[in-house]
C-alpha cells in the first residue's frame, strides 16, 4: 500500500511538473506581448478555489485584496479552467462592458450553459441576443408604469408584510423577500396567484434550479447539478403546458394589462423554446436578484436608521452589497491596456464590486451612506446592473418592486439585525442564517 501511494505521488508530481513547464512555455509562445503580472496557481485547478472563497459581500475578499496589493488592479490568473485576466480597474471594466459585442463577448462556464439552456439571454450573442432582449424591453417598458402592475406589487407587498403579525416578532427576512419576489414574478409573467398549487410547484423547482449555478458539473442523481438539470426540465414543461393552454383559449391580448406570456405569444418570430427561455430568465432575475437587493437594503438599514426615509438606500445597497460580483467575458483579439496586452482567447473577468469599493472613487467606501448619492457624479461610478448592450433589462422593475416593499416595511416596522449574519459572496450574495430580524411595530 505504501509503495502504491509512493507511485501515485510520484506520478502526480511528474504530471504537475510537465503541466507547469508546458503552460509556461505555452504562455511564452502564445503571448509575445507583455502580460499583466500575476500567478497561475496550482496545476489544473489554478486559483479558482481561492477566488471563490466566501467573504462579506461589502468587501473584495482576501484573494482580490492580496493580488491587487501585489500585482495591481489588473492581473493574470487561471480561473474556471482557463487562463484569465482579472480586472479590478473601474475604467477598464467599463471598457470591457461597452465593447461586449466587438472585443469581449460573454463566456460563461459550461455548467451554466447546461442549466440555463442555449437560448438564455445571459448566454446568446449577436442578432439572437438583440431579438430576445427587445422582447423583454418592450414588455418592461409597457408595464413599469402600468397601474395594474403597480397595484399588484403593492398588494403582494402588503400581503407578505401583514402575514407576519400573528406569527412572531422574529422573521427570516431573506426567505420572506424571496416569497414576495417570486409571487410578483409569477403573477406578472404567468398570471399565477400565490395560493395556486402551481405556484408552490414552480417555487420548489426554482430553488433546485438556482442552486445548480454554483455546483460542480457532476451529472449523478442526488448532486446539486443533477437536481438543477431536472428542475429546469420540469419548469420548462410547466411553462410549455401554459403556452399550449393559452393558445387553445386564444387568449392573446398583447400589452393591454396582460402578462408577459401574452406579450411573447404575440411575437411571431419567437420559437417555443425561446419563449420558455425568456420566461425562465425573467423569473430568475426578478426572483433571485430582487430578493437579494431587498435583503441587502434591510440589512444595511438596520445599522443606519437615520436613512430610513431616503429611497436612495436602493442605490447605496447595490453599491455596498454587490449582488453581482463579477462577469464572465473572453477576449477575441489581442487588446492593449496601458503597458499590457490581454491575449486573444483568454478569459476576462471584470470585477464590478471592485469599483464600488474603491477608495479612490468613494470616500469611506465600506461605509453605508445613502447621502453620498446627493452628489450626481456618484451614479457614474457604479455598475450594479452591468453595462453596455447587456445592461439588465429588468432593472427598472426591480427598483419599483423594491421601493414599494420598502415603503410599507418602513411604515409598519422598525427592526434590529443580528451581527453574525452579514451578506456573504458565495460568489452570489447569500445570508447563511436567513437574515433574522427582530421586529418592532411602529404603531
Amino acid at each position: 500500500m505504501v509503495e502504491l501511494l509512493a507511485v501515485i505521488c510520484t506520478l502526480f508530481s511528474a504530471l504537475a511538473f510537465v503541466y507547469l513547464l508546458k503552460y509556461r512555455n505555452k504562455n511564452k509562445q502564445d503571448s509575445p506581448h507583455k502580460l499583466p503580472p500575476g500567478s497561475m496557481g496550482w496545476p489544473f485547478s489554478g486559483e479558482t478555489l481561492g477566488f471563490l472563497k466566501p467573504h462579506r459581500s461589502n468587501s473584495l475578499g482576501s484573494f482580490l485584496q492580496e493580488r491587487c496589493s501585489r500585482y495591481g488592479k489588473v492581473f493574470k490568473s487561471h480561473l474556471f479552467g482557463s487562463p484569465t485576466i482579472v480586472s479590478c480597474d473601474f475604467e477598464f471594466n467599463m471598457y470591457i462592458l461597452q465593447n461586449e459585442g466587438t472585443l469581449f463577448p460573454v463566456d460563461y462556464p459550461k455548467v451554466m450553459h447546461n442549466i440555463l439552456g442555449k437560448f438564455s439571454l445571459l448566454l446568446v450573442k449577436g442578432d439572437l441576443h438583440r431579438k430576445l432582449r427587445s422582447t423583454i424591453i418592450s414588455f418592461v417598458s409597457a408595464t413599469k408604469h402600468e397601474s395594474n402592475f403597480l397595484h399588484c406589487v403593492e398588494m403582494l407587498a402588503l400581503s407578505r408584510i401583514n402575514s407576519w403579525i400573528p406569527i412572531s416578532k422574529q422573521v427570516a427576512f431573506y426567505e420572506e423577500a424571496k416569497r414576495f419576489t417570486i409571487n410578483v414574478m409569477m403573477k406578472h409573467l404567468l398570471n399565477i396567484n400565490p395560493d395556486d398549487p402551481l405556484a408552490f410547484k414552480i417555487l420548489g423547482n426554482f430553488e433546485n434550479y438556482i442552486k445548480g449555478f454554483i455546483s460542480l458539473p457532476i451529472r449523478i442523481p442526488g448532486t446539486a447539478y443533477f437536481k438543477a438539470l431536472q428542475a429546469r426540465i420540469r419548469l420548462s414543461a410547466i411553462i410549455k403546458d401554459i403556452i399550449i393552454e393559452r393558445r387553445k383559449c386564444n387568449n392573446v391580448r398583447p400589452m393591454q394589462g396582460g402578462d408577459l406570456l401574452n406579450v411573447i405569444l404575440s411575437k411571431k418570430n419567437l420559437s417555443d423554446e425561446e419563449m420558455v427561455s425568456i420566461v425562465l430568465d425573467l423569473l430568475f432575475g426578478g426572483y433571485e436578484t430582487t430578493a437579494k437587493l431587498l435583503s441587502l437594503i434591510v440589512y444595511f438599514l438596520g445599522g443606519a436608521s437615520n436613512a430610513l426615509e431616503s429611497l436612495k438606500v436602493i442605490y447605496e445597497a447595490m453599491r455596498c452589497g454587490n449582488v453581482v460580483k463579477f462577469l464572465h467575458r473572453k477576449a477575441i483579439q489581442d487588446v492593449k491596456f496601458k503597458d499590457y496586452v490581454i491575449p486573444a482567447g483568454w478569459k476576462v473577468l471584470p470585477v464590478l464590486s471592485s469599483g464600488h469599493l474603491d477608495p479612490t472613487l468613494f470616500e469611506n467606501p465600506l461605509e453605508f451612506n445613502p447621502f453620498r448619492w446627493n452628489d450626481n457624479s456618484t451614479s457614474k461610478k457604479v455598475a450594479p446592473f452591468g453595462g453596455g448592450p447587456r445592461f439588465c433589462p429588468g432593472a427598472d422593475l426591480a427598483k419599483v418592486e423594491t421601493a414599494f416593499f420598502l415603503h410599507h416595511l418602513v411604515l409598519n416596522y422598525r427592526w434590529k439585525i443580528r451581527t453574525d449574519d452579514p451578506p456573504l459572496a458565495f460568489p452570489y450574495v447569500e445570508f447563511t442564517r436567513g437574515l433574522l430580524l427582530n421586529l418592532e411595530p411602529t404603531a
